[in-house]
């Protein structure tokens, strides 16, 4: 059965593998009665799941990556356009609750080849080496099972095989730099505001590193300052694994199967997993493997893990503990808005191009333990005009004031650390999709320790913006990058995964992504996603090598 829908974009592959082959997927019948094995099945095909299928098929495995979206071509699918770029964002219905629910759609969590990373700012940023025992520290959360050391040659591999650019020193955490590539120039005009703002008040400032373009590398364009990351890089100078580990997948030999919905996990008579069950085009098929790797949302993860329950694991894949979908993290994001005299001109220029990671630790003279993020943070008209209404409350005669005047206003984005609590969860509801799957039901409610670090961060934005002569004006509240909810840890009865993802319940299930993160850190997790994928598939490959699945 040829699938148009299922061929990648060749007029883009070809850009990026110098010996690329038509990959056709005439054999989805096949597939439909499930006798094709390969050594790896992926699913999503985001941050993690792209550097996965990279570095497994290039050990020589066989791998298939399924993904739910389509296969991208950046040259005609990406628009530089607010509305256009909804197409890139995952829109099925979530169930959202609690006391502080949390948004889905637009920007927050990626649909197609790629995930999030097609349509993310490019900041990456390392967690610190505190991130990974809060516990430990600072009485609170739990500790990783794993170190900052432990992933610090996965940082480096990262930064260097995406050429990620920074600034010669930057002045948090074990790694102050160099960068591959030299920092981005020129920043902003609203950066060097903000950079001015902090210098005036003692406070340090940078440019962040950026998984973007400082100079040309492996048949990509440096950045030119379009500005438009998080609509989709049309012209390539963003990283994301659409255009890096994909194609480069490919070329190894790998495999992708898209716009295809997983539905269910199989699980043989002897309880271990034996491959994925599909939906595409409203037919089912099968793919079967002797590794399953679980690579998507925070949601769609535990989703997928509790839909497969069956005889043997009635609770769901990977749930003995009962933490499937427990503990999920968003980082508190609360946009925080300032009025100047002169243009700041928010939509010009990459959007993060500059940041202070001066509160990011634990301080005794707080009434709240760890830290956060400030970003000095763009926007654009649509995106601004959706803040407003949706978040802070205005319209009418006070919205149209606000956007007559959008070139003087400035957003600086905190990133802030929110502590894990059980009862933050993923479940299945009653409600049915398309596919027949239970729609996700999400609860979220910051705690105590969150609110204040909340109130803390708005304060300094504030404090900022007047040291330079902007005037406060508003704050959305607002949330990013969602994390947890299959956590990982030593202990099988407090956590889902060991400290290389393999699940304590099933050996040959592993599950990769935001959803393995014990605690959720002060900043973009981007990088630190990525460094456990590749690490993840080290310790796979090496089990592939020594006939150990």
């Amino acid at each position: 059965m040829e699938n148009e829908s299922c061929v990648e974009k060749e007029s883009y592959v070809q850009h990026n593998c110098d010996h690329y082959e038509d990959h056709r997927y005439d054999d989805l019948e096949h597939r439909k009665y499930g006798d094709k094995e390969v050594d790896v099945c992926i699913v999503g095909m985001g941050a993690a799941g792209g550097v996965l299928i990279h570095e497994l098929s290039k050990a020589g495995l066989e791998v298939v990556g399924i993904e739910a979206g389509p296969f991208w071509d950046p040259q005609t699918d990406f628009a530089s356009d607010e509305l256009h770029a909804y197409s890139l964002n995952w829109q099925d219905t979530r169930l959202s609750g609690g006391n502080d629910a949390l948004k889905f759609g637009p920007n927050n969590s990626g649909r197609g080849v790629g995930g999030g990373t097609t349509h993310f700012t490019g900041v990456f940023y390392r967690f610190h080496e505190s991130d990974f025992r809060v516990k430990s520290t600072d009485g609170v959360g739990e500790d990783w099972p794993i170190s900052y050391q432990d992933l610090e040659p996965y940082y480096d591999k990262i930064e260097n095989d995406i050429k990620v650019s920074g600034p010669k020193h930057f002045p948090w955490g074990p790694f102050n730099g160099p960068y591959p590539y030299p920092e981005r120039e020129p920043i902003s005009a609203w950066a060097q505001v903000f950079r001015e703002g902090c210098e005036i008040l003692g406070i340090r400032s940078s440019v962040p590193p950026l998984a973007i373009l400082s100079a040309p590398f492996d048949g990509r364009p440096p950045c030119t300052n379009r500005g438009f990351c998080n609509e989709g890089c049309k012209p390539n100078a963003k990283f994301s694994t659409l255009i890096h580990h994909i194609p480069k997948a490919i070329q190894e030999g790998a495999e992708i199967i898209t716009d295809s919905m997983v539905t269910r996990i199989l699980v043989d008579d002897d309880g271990k997993v034996s491959g994925v069950e599909f939906n595409h085009d409203g037919s089912y098929y099968q793919q079967k493997a002797k590794v399953v790797i679980v690579s998507a949302f925070t949601v769609e993860t535990p989703r997928l893990l509790l839909n497969s329950a069956c005889s043997q694991y009635p609770d769901g894949l990977a749930n003995s503990s009962g933490l499937v979908g427990k503990y999920i993290m968003p980082h508190s994001g609360h946009d925080v808005f300032a009025k100047f005299d002169q243009e700041m001109r928010l939509y010009k220029g990459t959007p993060v191009m500059a940041c202070t990671q001066d509160f990011y630790e634990t301080d005794p003279d707080n009434d709240f333990v760890r830290g956060y993020t400030l970003n000095a943070h763009g926007n654009r008209p649509v995106a601004l005009a959706k803040i407003l209404t949706a978040d802070a409350g205005y319209w009418g005669k006070d919205l149209r004031e606000i956007m007559l005047n959008f070139n003087f206003y400035a957003q600086i984005t905190m990133v802030g650390e929110v502590l894990p609590q059980k009862e933050n969860e993923v479940v299945l509801s009653e409600e049915k999709d398309e596919y027949g799957m239970p729609r996700p039901k999400i609860t979220f409610n910051y705690c105590e320790n969150d609110n204040k670090m909340i109130e803390h961060a708005v304060e300094k934005a504030n404090q900022i913006f007047k040291a330079r002569g902007g005037k406060p004006a508003f704050v959305a509240a607002d949330t990013g990058h969602l994390l947890g909810g299959c956590r990982m840890g030593d202990d099988p009865s407090n956590s889902v995964v060991n400290g290389f993802c393999q699940s304590h319940d099933i050996p040959n299930l592993f599950i990769c992504g935001a959803s393995v993160f014990t605690t959720s850190g002060g900043a973009n997790p981007t990088e630190t996603i990525m460094a456990i994928a590749a690490r993840t598939a080290d310790y796979i490959a090496d089990l592939g090598t020594k006939g150990e699945f």
